[in-house]
C-alpha cells in the first residue's frame, strides 16, 4: 500500500503544479491559416489565466505531416499540444507510412470548431441548382468538365471525389499549389466546379463572380440562408467540413488533459474569442474530448473508403 501511494504521488503533485513553465502549440500548417490563427488567439489567453508562456511553433510541410509527426513525438508530459485540422484525417487515407499513427500516437484534447464548406461553379456553367448540376454533368463529353483544388489529398480534393460518387458523374481534377489560383481559375471560367470553405467563398459568391450551389453543412448557414445543403439538394451522405481541434501526444497526464479542455471551454465562451472565430468563419464546437475522437473515427473511415473506391492510389 506505502508502494502504491508513492508511486502515485508524483502524479498528483504534477496535477497540482501544473503548469509550471512554457506550453508549447504546435501548428502543422503556415502563418496566417486558420489553425495558427486559433493557436494564436488561445495561447494569449492561456498564458493570461496560467502565468506561463505559451509559445506557437508553425512546423510545415508534407501536407501537414511534418507537424503532425512533432506532436506525435513530443513529451507526453503536458507542455505540447497539436493544433490538428481535417488533414489530420485525410492524410491516413492517402499515405501508407506515415510516421505516427492517427489514433494510438494521440488522445484528443478539445474539438475547437468547424468551418462549413460549400459547392461553387463557375458563371459559365448553366446549373443553378445541385440537381441541374449533376444532369448537366452527366451529359457531357468525359473529361470536358473539371473541378479545382489546392492540392491532392486535401479535404477539398477529397469532398469533390465523395460527391461525385454519391451524385454518380465524374469531373477531372485539377490541382493548384493553392487556393488562391484555384479561386483565379474558378472565377475566370477555366476550371468548371469546386469545394470552398464559406469564408472564402462568401465574397466571391457574394459579388457575383461565381455561384453557390449548396452547402455541405448538416444545416442551412446564416450569411447564405437561402443556400440549401446537400442533404436538401438530394445527395445527403455528402456532409463534409473543416474542422480544428487540439490534440496531445499519448501518454499525456489525464489530469492535463481535463484542465486543458476545461480551460479551452471556457475560453471558447468569451465574448471577443467568439467574435475572433466568427471573422475567420469557424462555429464554435468546445465539449468533451470524447466529440473530437468520434469525428476523427468517423473522417478516417469516411476518406479511406472515398479514397479506395476512387482509385486513387496511395502514397
Amino acid at each position: 500500500m506505502t508502494l502504491a501511494c508513492a508511486a502515485a504521488l508524483p502524479v498528483l503533485v504534477h496535477a497540482q503544479d501544473y503548469p509550471n513553465r512554457s506550453i508549447q502549440f504546435i501548428v502543422p500548417t503556415s502563418a496566417g491559416t486558420t489553425g495558427d490563427q486559433l493557436a494564436r488567439l488561445l495561447g494569449p489567453k492561456l498564458t493570461q489565466r496560467w502565468n506561463v508562456p505559451v509559445v506557437v511553433e508553425n512546423k510545415v510541410g508534407a501536407g501537414g505531416s511534418i507537424g503532425i509527426e512533432a506532436g506525435a513525438r513530443a513529451n507526453p508530459d503536458g507542455y505540447s499540444f497539436l493544433f490538428a485540422a481535417t488533414s489530420f484525417s485525410t492524410l491516413p487515407a492517402l499515405r501508407t507510412k506515415l510516421p505516427y499513427d492517427p489514433v494510438k500516437s494521440f488522445v484528443p484534447v478539445v474539438m475547437l470548431g468547424a468551418s462549413p464548406l460549400v459547392l461553387i461553379v463557375a458563371n459559365k456553367v448553366p446549373a443553378k441548382t445541385v440537381r441541374e448540376f449533376v444532369d448537366y454533368a452527366k451529359k457531357q463529353p468525359a473529361g470536358s468538365l473539371n473541378y479545382a483544388s489546392p492540392g491532392l489529398g486535401g479535404v477539398q480534393h477529397l469532398t469533390m471525389e465523395l460527391f461525385m460518387q454519391e451524385a454518380g458523374i465524374k469531373l477531372l481534377h485539377v490541382p493548384y499549389k493553392s487556393m488562391a489560383g484555384a479561386l483565379n481559375d474558378l472565377a475566370a471560367g477555366h476550371v468548371q466546379a469546386g469545394v470552398v470553405v464559406l469564408q472564402t467563398a462568401l465574397p466571391l459568391v457574394q459579388s457575383g463572380k461565381m455561384r453557390a450551389l449548396a452547402v455541405l453543412s448538416a444545416e442551412r448557414v446564416a450569411p447564405l440562408p437561402q443556400l440549401p445543403t446537400m442533404a436538401e439538394a438530394g445527395v445527403p451522405k455528402v456532409v463534409s467540413e473543416a474542422w480544428f481541434g487540439v490534440m496531445a501526444p499519448a501518454g499525456t497526464p489525464a489530469s492535463v488533459l481535463q484542465k486543458m479542455n476545461t480551460e479551452i471551454n471556457q475560453l471558447l465562451t468569451l465574448p471577443d474569442v467568439k467574435e475572433a472565430l466568427d471573422k475567420v468563419g469557424v462555429d464554435t464546437a468546445g465539449g468533451k474530448p470524447e466529440r473530437l475522437e468520434a469525428l476523427v473515427a468517423s473522417d478516417l473511415k469516411m476518406w479511406t473508403q472515398v479514397v479506395k473506391k476512387a482509385n486513387i492510389a496511395p502514397e
